[in-house]
């Protein structure tokens, strides 16, 4: 029998086909404000100020978001589905990589730029060519179906909504100041590291099934893994290199970011048409990375 947390999964999952809910119900628009909000407050000029203030920051926010999970953990396995849904985002993913591709089929690059600043990434866009739009829509498809996919189920599935909540909370807080800037190098360290660490087995599991996935999408599953272990290590993340290698091989693509890294570099350079071979890939390596997520962990004497 399908235990109550994975029931509560695959209402989330379902439930997102609806899409995101109003941002003033959204917990990880709360969440974004209650970050926001403690950044206002800083006020330390050295490092070790800043340093310090991040982390009571974000250590102050993960007690709070954990103890709402905590509470609403003793709700029915449907009011727990409810809730874990804005905790992922399967759909405003998936349609935000197609409206970029879209507007690369039309020939509209400037509005490709535009989206994909808007929706996926942080680079500067301004001066992207084509083939670089198409590979960061890629690259940012194939690390946020971890980030905001697995790793969502994932932590619910080990710690329930406490660790899913505080999963989402870290990996915003890593969003709005994992930054190497002056007032955020040492700010948002303590953020930056626990999202490493909280990711640490999502980025490998949807990398491993993004491999197994590539013969149901009618790739190279070969290459998949090939450029996976050889070239996950190239990105200053310990974790995105993961899947955007696996995506990388199983394409046959070359996935650059003008000077920090080139996963595999013989591949040719995408186009519009490989961000519809990507999404296509996306979906079968979600549907194989659900299943492992939904086995009943044993339980000892």
């Amino acid at each position: 029998m399908i235990s109550p947390s994975s029931r509560a999964m695959l209402l989330a999952l379902a439930l997102d086909a609806l899409g995101e809910p109003p941002a003033r119900l959204h917990p990880v628009v709360w969440m974004g404000n209650l970050l926001g909000a403690a950044r206002r407050q800083w006020r330390a000029t050295t490092s070790g100020g800043q340093f310090t203030e991040g982390a009571t920051s974000w250590g102050l926010s993960v007690i709070l978001v954990a103890a709402a999970g905590l509470l609403a953990s003793s709700l029915p396995w449907y009011a727990q589905g409810v809730l874990l849904k804005p905790l992922l985002s399967r759909r405003a993913l998936f349609g935000a990589v197609a409206e970029v591709g879209a507007a690369l089929e039309t020939g509209d690059l400037l509005e490709a730029r535009r989206l994909l600043s808007w929706h996926l990434v942080s680079r500067e866009t301004g001066s992207l060519s084509a083939s670089e739009v198409a590979a960061a829509a890629i690259e940012s498809l194939s690390e946020n179906l971890s980030d905001s996919v697995v790793a969502s189920l994932l932590a619910f599935r080990l710690g329930g909504l406490p660790l899913s909540a505080v999963y989402r909370l870290t990996n915003t807080a890593d969003a709005l100041w994992g930054y190497r800037t002056p007032e955020l190098e040492y700010a948002g360290k303590v953020a930056a590291k626990a999202d490493d660490l909280l990711n640490l087995a999502p980025a490998r599991l949807t990398a491993l099934c993004a491999v197994a996935a590539s013969g149901l999408a009618g790739l190279d599953v070969r290459a998949a893994w090939t450029v996976w272990r050889r070239d996950a290590h190239l990105t200053s993340s310990p974790n995105a290199g993961h899947p955007m290698s696996a995506f990388a091989g199983a394409l046959g693509l070359k996935l650059e970011k003008r000077g920090h890294y080139v996963l595999n570099p013989a591949g040719r350079e995408p186009d519009a048409a490989d961000i519809g071979r990507a999404l296509r890939l996306a979906r079968w390596t979600l549907t194989l990375a659900i299943p492992p997520l939904l086995l009943r962990r044993k339980r000892h004497a």
